[in-house]
């Protein structure tokens, strides 16, 4: 059965998960504890105690957001980058599902297994690591992506549907 896909362009780094399953497994669990600076921490905290009750919520997440800003301008200042592990290829990812998405150039292996880094393109911008498997030369199967990542893979792709049927009835008027 061939998976239900929509356009959707976004960058993708992969190497094959075999080269070093240890290390690759090491950056994809750093790469969902990012989100737990220092501040996300104390949020998360305050929220748990009822202590942001009586604040706006968008208000709250804005001034979070300043300060995350802030903190990732200090580290371009310093010429300070986060470390991440160098994959050893490239591609665009052109088309993605619920639990699939399709590359641009035949680039990988059927029946290998993959890790990747994806640069979602949401707010705020951040990269996903994710497992998956090659079903045919441009067709992956995502095996394994944290579930507050799969949630976000999964809002962007229904706005990407959405977008996409806005612009086929604009293209009929």
């Amino acid at each position: 059965m061939e998976p239900r896909l929509v356009k959707a362009p976004i960058s993708l780094v992969f190497s094959e998960a075999s080269v070093d399953h240890e290390m690759f497994e090491r950056e994809y669990h750093q790469l969902s504890e990012s989100e737990d600076n220092a501040i996300n921490q104390w949020l998360k905290l305050a929220k748990a105690r009822g202590e942001t009750s009586d604040t706006d919520p968008v208000l709250l997440n804005l001034v979070v957001e300043l300060h995350n800003k802030i903190d990732a301008l200090e580290m371009f200042l310093k010429n300070e980058e986060p470390t991440r592990i160098s994959l050893t290829a490239e591609a665009h990812i052109d088309a993605i599902g619920f639990e699939h998405f399709n590359i641009s150039d035949e680039l990988l292996e059927v029946g290998k297994e993959y890790y990747g880094r994806i640069e979602m393109p949401v707010h705020p911008k951040r990269d996903v690591g994710v497992f998956f498997v090659a079903q045919t030369s441009t067709l992956a199967k995502i095996v394994k992506m944290h579930d507050r990542d799969e949630k976000e893979w999964g809002a962007y792709m229904t706005a990407r549907e959405r977008v996409l049927i806005r612009e086929a009835r604009e293209k009929k008027q």
